[in-house]
């Protein structure tokens, strides 16, 4: 069964019904990315769904305003970590250790940008230094090197064909999963209206609490804070996110840490949520868990919070808590071989053109908590998940489209940060017409204290 990406939108028909858009909530060409798979579909149909949920949003406030969105905007956004610029200088994306690498019989992936992900790396390959990795590597089968490191707590993938990933057991159990899973309740007291000048961003007075990390989630309330959200975004201290992310995602939004292991830390934790409108989630499972702030935990808690969580390899399946990333899910469901190519002589697997699973999936994030926000003002609840891996699955199911790329112009932005000078791109929306802007450069990491804006 193939993927209509374009329509990606109906994801949210089970809290949404039909909602009208205009004839086009997207213009400009349909192709600018060069690849076998049709990135550019995934791209608009991620900021479609968006545009969907904003626009009932305001119906049922009973407000019209139009969201639109361009191919330019789509591509500068899913590509904003290599447009970005401090003081002139790129973002260095990748650690030594992150990449494909030879093994003995294939290719695997790795991901070492986290400091503690590079020591549990070599740790599970009885390594003591990143030279001996490559020699190593080419000493042991690509599904051996896989395992070893996953089970010492670290990130990696062997590169597998579509067929291979189909036949495994986490492809079988990821296959049918849905791009937005909803849980909804058909009756719960309808939430108390936060009135806002009509004139006011569409998320104006809207709390969201940002359990987040990394690309997807962070560019989900990157944009949802663009839109007029309070957004406080919470880190633990033992495990700072890098720089660099800190400085592409979070735009417009405040930065604060909490050790949840601190009973006071977590308390306060536990009255945020109790006053925000949503949480989202992307942390594992899990480790959420412990503290009573997975999604299960808080919905019973909070009956009236939405909650949007993401993972990695979906909600079945022996990885269904595992970690990974954008890249690894790639290499793991065959994106990397349909990517590859051969290279002085030699075959390797490659990428997608931009981190699309990330920025697709929280494109999704962004729009279930958008319209979940909708759903609660007709004494609707819930909850949606998200996965990297149902993102790709609905990549690899559809056609690519025809035509030649073509080269699009760079949106760009400046501002004045307490980092230095930014060189960045915009939110990829208009509203009524008009490009919508961040608020206020990234803050400094972790300044903020832990409590809500007056409204």
């Amino acid at each position: 069964m193939t993927t209509d990406l374009l329509e990606l939108r109906r994801a949210l028909h089970p809290v949404l019904g039909d909602v009208a858009l205009p004839q086009s909530a997207w213009d400009g060409p349909r192709s600018w990315w060069r690849g076998p798979l049709d990135v550019e579909g995934l791209a608009i149909g991620s900021l479609v769904a968006v545009a969907t949920s904003l626009t009932a949003l305001e119906a049922s406030r009973g407000r019209t305003s139009e969201f639109t969105t361009s191919s330019e905007l789509i591509a500068a956004s899913f590509d904003s970590i290599r447009q970005l610029r401090l003081n002139g200088a790129a973002a260095d994306i990748w650690a030594p250790m992150s990449g494909f690498h030879a093994t003995a019989d294939g290719w695997v992936r790795l991901h070492a940008n986290y400091p503690h992900h590079a020591a549990r790396l070599l740790s599970a390959l009885g390594l003591s230094t990143p030279e001996d990795l490559g020699s190593a590597l080419r000493e042991r089968a690509a599904l051996d090197v896989e395992a070893a490191v996953r089970a010492g707590g670290g990130v990696a993938a062997a590169v597998r064909s579509p067929e291979e990933w189909a036949a495994s057991p986490m492809g079988r159990a990821s296959a049918d999963e849905p791009w937005i899973a909803v849980i909804l309740d058909d009756v719960a007291p309808k939430a108390r209206e936060r009135t806002a000048p009509p004139s006011s961003a569409p998320l104006t007075g809207v709390r969201i609490l940002d359990f987040t990390r990394v690309i997807a989630g962070p560019s989900a309330t990157r944009l949802l804070a663009a839109l007029g959200a309070d957004v406080l975004r919470v880190d633990p201290p033992q495990l700072p996110e890098l720089l660099d992310a800190h400085l592409d995602t979070d735009f417009g939004k405040r930065s604060a840490l909490a050790d949840l292991r601190i009973p006071e830390q977590l308390e306060r934790i536990g009255a945020l949520a109790s006053e925000a409108d949503v949480v989202l989630l992307g942390y594992r499972s899990a480790g959420l868990a412990r503290f009573g702030l997975d999604a299960a935990s808080l919905r019973a808690e909070h009956p009236q919070l939405a909650v949007v969580s993401i993972n990695a390899w979906g909600m079945e399946g022996p990885w269904r808590d595992g970690r990974g990333f954008d890249s690894i899910v790639q290499a793991a469901c065959g994106i990397a071989h349909l990517c590859g190519a051969a290279s002085d002589g030699e075959w390797r697997p490659g990428a997608l053109p931009v981190q699309a699973l990330d920025h697709a999936t929280g494109m999704g994030m962004a729009a279930a908590a958008v319209a979940l926000l909708a759903a609660r003002r007709r004494g609707v609840v819930g909850s949606a998940h998200l996965s990297l891996i149902a993102t790709a699955n609905q990549l690899l199911r559809a056609v690519p489209a025809p035509g030649e790329p073509v080269t699009l112009p760079v949106p760009l932005r400046q501002a004045s940060s307490d980092y230095g000078e930014l060189d960045f791109v915009p939110p990829p929306l208009r509203i009524g017409g008009q490009q919508l802007e961040y608020p206020h450069p990234p803050e400094l990491y972790g300044s903020s204290p832990l409590r809500w804006l007056p409204r």
